[in-house]
């Protein structure tokens, strides 16, 4: 039993040393134990059954203005094994977007109203390509495969306790690792994908004094939430801080000779 408690540590040495990689333009150290294709293939999957549920938008100039954001943002983003994707979901109650691995993109029809016109909306998209372009997902899928591993090497170092003293401990482990690791690092890569976004839109042509204006309507038509100790994350007045101390360094990307054409988005 003891010879089983002093492998985990050892396996997870392993693990850790095998599976290092880099986030862009952050050079953030990170842990990701599934292999890009890997990942890709989720995602592409995970699109395929989201799409199969909704309800497309098909108008040709939603769509087209859509699609003329993010690829914009595909093409800064460098990532010519993506099989890019851009789909416009008919949901007003919806503000929001999404990219997955791979590259499958899509976008809210709530979100209009919020973004108002293709820089915002470049904002948004090029805030949720950022967390495909970083792995976002297969890293919050490895930390929750390594919270697994030391939660059952924990299991195993309690066997001698009462089973209701087990199931304490377990629980308060549970929550520690809730609270204390997932919630923070949500929060850690909601921060890290408004830093790449600010460069990507600003790569794309778009000025990213607007992330920070898209962010401040956000928060005008948010109904609140929970205290940012327990969401996954920023709060908005956080989250708009951090992003005016990095659009100095967004604006060195940008180029007024070939910025995009700012259009509203229809509707708005």
């Amino acid at each position: 039993m003891r010879s089983k408690v002093y492998l985990l540590p050892a396996f997870l040495l392993v693990v850790v040393v095998a599976a290092c990689a880099t986030a862009p333009y952050t050079g953030r150290s990170q842990l990701i134990l599934l292999s890009e294709p890997q990942e890709m293939q989720l995602g592409a999957d995970a699109y395929k059954q989201t799409l199969a549920k909704a309800k497309l938008v098909h108008d040709p100039e939603t769509v087209a203005l859509v699609r003329s954001v993010g690829e914009r943002i595909a093409a800064v983003a460098d990532k010519r094994d993506y099989r890019w994707e851009f789909n416009v979901i008919d949901d007003d109650k919806q503000v929001n977007a999404f990219a997955l691995p791979g590259g499958k993109v899509a976008v809210y029809t709530g979100l209009f109203k919020v973004a108002r016109d293709t820089a915002g909306l470049a904002a948004v998209m090029g805030h949720e390509v950022a967390h495909a372009l970083a792995h976002h997902g297969a890293e919050r899928m490895s930390q929750g495969m390594a919270v697994q591993v030391v939660a059952t090497g924990a299991s195993i170092a309690l066997g001698s306790q009462s089973p209701a003293a087990q199931q304490g401990i377990m629980q308060a482990l549970g929550l520690g690792a809730q609270v204390g690791v997932i919630l923070p690092f949500g929060r850690q890569q909601e921060s890290e994908a408004d830093h790449i976004g600010l460069i990507l839109m600003a790569k794309a042509g778009y000025d990213p004094n607007a992330a920070y204006d898209l962010w401040r309507r956000m928060e005008q038509a948010s109904s609140g939430g929970p205290p940012e100790f327990l969401s996954t994350h920023p709060s908005y007045g956080t989250r708009q801080e951090t992003i005016k101390g990095w659009i100095p360094e967004a604006m060195r990307y940008y180029r007024l000779d070939t910025a995009a054409q700012v259009v509203r988005l229809p509707g708005r």
